[in-house]
């Protein structure tokens, strides 16, 4: 039996909800609470770039939530 190649898919995120959420939290306070820079969360936000997994856990951290409500994985 050959093995069957998985399909690679997306990252989402709800940053831009849960900001707006927790008093309209600006990207560059988030980026300043998880250490990187504004720009990084832009990518993040925008599907653009996919976070590292703990960076991914400092976003939820930073939420209070857990990282099943911050990102979803789509195929």
């Amino acid at each position: 039996m050959g093995k069957n190649p998985i399909k690679k898919g997306r990252i989402n995120n709800k940053i831009r909800r849960l900001r707006f959420d927790h008093n309209e939290m600006t990207q560059k306070q988030l980026a300043e609470i998880v250490g990187v820079t504004r720009q990084t969360i832009i990518a993040i936000e925008n599907a653009k770039y996919s976070p590292s997994l703990e960076l991914a856990f400092l976003i939820a951290q930073a939420f209070n939530t857990s990282l099943q409500d911050v990102f979803s994985y789509e195929i």
